[in-house]
């Protein structure tokens, strides 16, 4: 009983321990711009789902001798990852003033791209290179509205610089009183089809079938960000119950492993 009991206290203390280490992230990320909080998701899982009925031997007469049955490793269960959720509620906005902030407010994500490809972001701090480019803040070109399949390299969004730029609510890009572009801002049908990348960057999963469709009315502000959507006081709430839950898988650790020392060391001597 101590073998299975200790290692279904350690497959506790291991999801405790990704646990604390997507919390802090959240911590970590508290400020910034577009992210979206992580949260990590378990499962028990049963060995006895591994085994057929005709397996298992279930026992015949209640509060006997024979109920005592040789379960054959179908009564293990652990802690089990189920993988991160990602939590894609909106964040606050914040006046910054800078003409190239844009904030999302509502759904979508800004198209850019990348060396593997186009990927998503709802991170807005947006700068002109020096070949007038619209970029992110790593130097990714940021995608005007295009047709699907469309070569992102024919969707590059550039400025002259002879006049002030500015950026409707719909994502119009006006140089003076000249468009010059749409931003492309899109919706994803099923967003946990979605995986972080890192740099505030998501891309689909690789078992994924990519589902997006132009947002039919985008709601853009410019001079703002999207703040973070993590709540420093509920991360420190989870960070603090986690720790103590860490804390108590590791004391039965301790305890299967004081049980089992007895039961090889002490029992025996008993005879």
């Amino acid at each position: 009983m101590s073998t299975k009991g200790v290692y279904t206290a350690l497959s506790g203390a291991m999801a405790q321990a990704l646990k604390l280490d997507t919390i802090s992230n959240n911590i970590a990320n508290v400020n910034t711009p577009g992210f979206k909080r992580d949260q990590q998701i378990f499962r028990e899982y049963l060995t006895a789902n591994e085994k057929s009925p005709e397996v298992i031997q279930a026992p015949k007469i209640v509060a006997s001798v024979e109920s005592f049955f040789d379960m054959q490793g179908a009564d293990k269960s652990f802690v089990d990852s189920a993988g991160t959720y990602t939590d894609f509620s909106q964040g606050g906005l914040k006046n910054t003033g800078n003409p190239l902030d844009l904030a999302i407010d509502g759904k979508g994500f800004f198209e850019v791209a990348t060396a593997s490809g186009t990927k998503l972001t709802r991170h807005g701090s947006f700068s002109i290179d020096g070949s007038g480019q619209l970029v992110t803040k790593d130097g990714l070109p940021v995608l005007a509205a295009g047709a699907d399949g469309a070569d992102p390299a024919t969707r590059v969004i550039r400025v002259t610089g002879l006049a002030p730029l500015t950026i409707s609510e719909g994502g119009a890009v006006f140089e003076g009183e000249t468009q010059i572009a749409t931003l492309g801002l899109v919706e994803v049908a099923d967003r946990d089809t979605l995986q972080k990348v890192g740099s505030s960057l998501f891309q689909f999963k690789s078992n994924a079938k990519p589902e997006v469709s132009n947002v039919a009315f985008p709601s853009l502000k410019q001079g703002y960000v999207e703040n973070s959507n993590v709540n420093i006081v509920q991360e420190m709430t989870d960070m603090i119950a986690t720790t103590r839950a860490f804390e108590s898988t590791q004391k039965a650790i301790s305890a299967y492993d004081s049980m089992t020392d007895k039961l090889v060391n002490e029992v025996p001597k008993m005879r």
